[in-house]
């Protein structure tokens, strides 16, 4: 069995998660790093989601322009 695909939707909330918690002041120091190590992997992750995003959307549009000239 495959393992679940993580969405943008749902690194977002964790990374919420996370930074809600270090700015409460919940985490000792040995969760603090591990929950900093994750916030980076997750702000890493949402990044190159956005990235490929934009170029998707870019590489629409200049389709699209070409198609009406």
């Amino acid at each position: 069995m495959a393992a679940k695909k993580e969405t943008y939707t749902e690194a977002m909330k964790k990374l919420e998660t996370i930074v809600a918690k270090v700015e409460g002041g919940e985490l000792d120091i040995d969760q603090l790093g591990e929950n900093l190590k994750e916030a980076q992997r997750l702000i890493k992750f949402c990044k190159d989601k956005l990235y490929k995003a934009d170029a998707e959307i870019k590489k629409m549009l200049e389709e699209d322009r070409n198609g009406e000239e």
